[in-house]
């Protein structure tokens, strides 16, 4: 049985939950993001698919490092300052200290087969974990419109698909390619109030 957010939850626990989630964020955003929501969505339901896409969508709009706004916003969700405070020192502390040790010990290992074996088997698997990731943070939209009619479903997928051609092919600034997706579904569904 998972745990729940009304039940009251240690900040030594919660610390321990974020601290394994940082020792398992090799492979960037996108593998960090899909462990982040296995976590808090089916594991311990801290949050709902819809919570958990609005909230990663604002991290988005900000500026600096997403995934670290997102752990602050989910740690003060569950239990206010200290849990903000707690779980991220619990997901940086590992990359912290792995940069260290690896700055450390950069010159022996750099030339290592078996380090370099390592980094390029990474590499698959973090591209795999990233389309996982859009894959699962795109459903609960996509699924959503559909309820809503074909109409919404095509408007859905045009702008999923048309944000991520839009980032590759014109390399415009993520917040542009966001506020113009917003501002089109915001006057499509007005015209539908009308």
């Amino acid at each position: 049985m998972s745990d729940s957010i009304d039940k009251p939850l240690s900040l030594g626990r919660l610390f321990g939950i974020w601290f394994l989630l940082g020792l398992q964020s090799f492979g960037g955003g996108g593998a960090m993001l899909t462990l982040i929501r296995r976590t808090v969505i089916e594991r311990y339901a801290w949050l709902t698919e819809e919570e958990f896409m609005r909230d990663w969508a604002l991290c988005q709009v900000c500026p600096g490092i997403n995934l670290t706004a997102f752990t602050i916003l989910i740690g003060r969700r569950i239990a206010g300052g200290a849990g903000a405070v707690v779980c991220l020192v619990g997901l940086l502390l590992p990359s912290v200290a792995c940069t260290i040790l690896l700055t450390v010990w950069y010159a022996a290992l750099r030339d290592s087969p078996l380090m370099k074996a390592a980094l390029k088997a990474i590499v698959p698997a973090s591209v795999g974990l990233g389309l996982l990731s859009a894959y699962e943070v795109a459903r609960p939209a996509v699924r959503e419109s559909a309820q809503e009619g074909k109409l919404w479903l095509l408007l859905a997928l045009f702008l999923l698909l048309g944000s991520g051609g839009v980032l590759l092919w014109f390399k415009l600034p993520v917040v542009y390619v966001l506020a113009a997706a917003g501002g089109l579904s915001a006057f499509c569904h007005s015209r539908r109030a009308v």
